[in-house]
């Protein structure tokens, strides 16, 4: 049976994911994730597609 995977929408922030995952990156590799990971929203990280905190600067609202 395959864990829960929990996504929380934080409010002008990132998607914060707690769980298992695997992330296909735009180069085809894959990266695996296994406890808590933020993902960003606003669409300003240099870290695409993790969160970097550049929301706060940008004042992303969402």
């Amino acid at each position: 049976m395959d864990s829960l995977l929990k996504v929380q929408v934080i409010p002008n922030g990132p998607l914060k994911v707690e769980g298992m995952l695997e992330v296909e990156l735009p180069d085809g590799t894959v990266e695996t994730k296994e406890k808590t990971t933020f993902l960003c929203r606003c669409g300003h990280s240099s870290r695409k597609p993790y969160c970097d905190g550049t929301h706060r600067k940008m004042d992303f609202q969402g």
